[in-house]
Formats: C-alpha cells, structure tokens, sequence
C-alpha cells in the first residue's frame, strides 16, 4: 500500500479525489487536511468529513489548516461548486468533528513519524498550497517523512481562474512559489498535474448513472450528475480525482522535467506557473533571472479512458 495524505479545499473534484483515495485498497489515507479555497474553511471541513463518511472512512484523521493565503483574501468558486462546494446536493453533513491539531502540526506529525518508520509518504495537494507552505518553512525537518509531492495545479500554457492562471496557484501564489523553493532546497521530488491534463479524464452521464449499490457509489453519480448540470454537459471530468490516479498508477500518466516559477506580479499573470522549456544553454546561461528554485514534472499528457475506467472501478 501507497501512504498517502490529501489537502483539500473540498469541492465537487475534491469530493471525486477524496472518494478514490479513502476506498482504493493500494493506498493508506492516513490523514486529510483541510485548507480555504473553493469554499471558506468551515465549508471545507464539514464536506470533507462528509465525504470520509460517505466511504466509510471515519477513521482518518482530517485537520483544519488555513483560512486564508498568505497575502490576499480567499476567493471562492460557487460558480464551480455551489454554494455549499458539494454542488448544493443536500447530502447529510457529518456531525463529526476535526482532529484539535493544526493542519500544519497533523502535516508535521505524521511526516515525522512517518520519517522514523522508513514508509515515506506521498502528500497530494488539491487545493491553494498555504498549509504546505507553512508545514516546510515551519518545520522543513518534516520533508523527511516525504517520497514525493504530486499536487493539482497550475498549467503550461493556459488557466481558468484568468486567462493565464490555474485557480489553486492564482488563490495562493507566494504559497505556491514557497512550496516550489522549499522542495528544490530539501530535494523532495514533485509532479505538477496541471490544466494540461486536468479536464481529459471525463465520466459519461451514462457511466455515472450505472453507479449505485453503496453509500460512496450514490455520492460519486451525483458529483458526476452536479458538475454535469453546471457545466451544461453529458459528461464531468473528476478534476482533482486524476492527481490521485497518478499516484495509484503513473504509468497512465506522461511527464516531463521542467524548470517550474510561479508569477507573482503582473496585471494579466499573476498566478501563472512559468514552464520553462527552453533547451538551448546559451539562453538559459544568459537569463538575468537565474536558475529556478525547482525542477519539477509536469504532466503533459494522460490516458482519460484509463484514469476514468479506475475511477469508477472504485468507486463502485
């Protein structure tokens, strides 16, 4: 089994992600942290909790982390998610409660131990990267309990909160440019499952009408059915749900290593993450910008019918 954790700001691909990760068997979800973001944080931990009881996984760990980005005011998506972020679908809130810890003391917790058994863990971002942000600058000693970092956001060449910027890293880009920092100096490997390939793992109306039989199943068909209905369409991508199937299984996935900043000034490009890839030494050498802080991989392609095919199977 693959350890995992997931931060969040649980919205209806969220809920697609948070559903494939508690109940696929190669992976141990050993905790869930939440963060603002699509939704205000108080949103976000009781649709994630509702979404852990709903796969019947009452026994992880979730954690509010940050309300807010480091510099800006959040900036919601109920054009996206609903007012509630699960699609307004009237699913029965869980009536649990948050683990007492802190995002960033669950992050620093169970990294470090997960440093002294020698079972690394993959730590899957979903969501504006301010609670990882804090967690390696707070306390950078926890990236030894890390394998690698696959985390949804950002894009090579296009964006959907503006024309230029993915919605995660525009949310929080100095948390983004920190994590990017952070990992190059500490050596902690990371994959960037961007817009590139984000909207080419999509589930029929028709697929997602044949699910049932189960708690979990009913959520997956009306996440699918939700997010159908808002975008006007007969069929959804699960979203954030693709970055947990690269991690289940990266064959189904292509990358390649790019240099990787995030844009942090601008009028039109604030949030952009800034693929460089040029090849030629003579423009590199001579960039008064210097060399990037992290060398990342960036998903350029994905096989939508294989991701989309696992999905199911589990959620089934």
């Amino acid at each position: 089994m693959k350890p995992v954790i997931l931060d969040v700001d649980t919205g209806l691909d969220d809920a697609c992600a948070l559903l494939l990760a508690a109940r696929h068997p190669e992976l141990d979800l050993k905790a869930v942290t939440c963060v603002g973001g699509n939704v205000g944080l108080d949103e976000v931990v009781v649709n994630t909790l509702t979404v852990l009881d709903a796969a019947g996984r009452g026994d992880v760990p979730v954690a509010r982390g940050a309300a807010l980005p480091l510099l800006q005011p959040v900036r919601a998506a109920p054009h996206v998610h609903g007012k509630d972020g699960l699609g307004d679908l009237d699913w029965p809130k869980s009536s649990r409660t948050p683990d007492p810890r802190h995002a960033v003391e669950l992050l620093r917790d169970v990294l470090l131990e997960a440093a002294d058994s020698g079972e690394l863990i993959t730590l899957i971002p979903l969501a504006p990267m301010t609670n990882i942000a804090l967690l390696l600058r707070t306390y950078p000693q926890a990236a030894r309990g890390l394998r690698e970092i696959v985390f949804m956001g950002g894009a090579a060449g296009i964006g959907n909160a503006t024309a230029s910027a993915e919605f995660n890293i525009w949310t929080d880009p100095e948390a983004a440019a920190v994590v990017l920092a952070a990992c190059g100096e500490l050596g902690v490997p990371v994959t960037m499952y961007g817009l590139d390939v984000f909207y080419n793992v999509p589930i029929t109306l028709a697929e997602a009408g044949a699910l049932g039989g189960s708690t979990s199943a009913d959520l997956a068909r009306q996440l699918i059915e939700r997010r159908s209905e808002l975008y006007r369409a007969e069929a959804a991508t699960i979203g954030d749900g693709g970055a947990v199937c690269a991690v289940i299984d990266p064959d189904g996935l292509t990358t390649r290593e790019f240099p990787l900043r995030v844009e942090l000034s601008g009028s039109w490009s604030r949030g952009r993450t800034i693929v460089d890839t040029r090849g030629w030494t003579g423009d590199l050498s001579s960039d008064p910008h210097g060399s990037t802080p992290a060398v990342v991989k960036v998903a350029t392609a994905v096989d939508g019918r294989r991701y989309a095919d696992l999905w199911l199977a589990t959620v089934r």
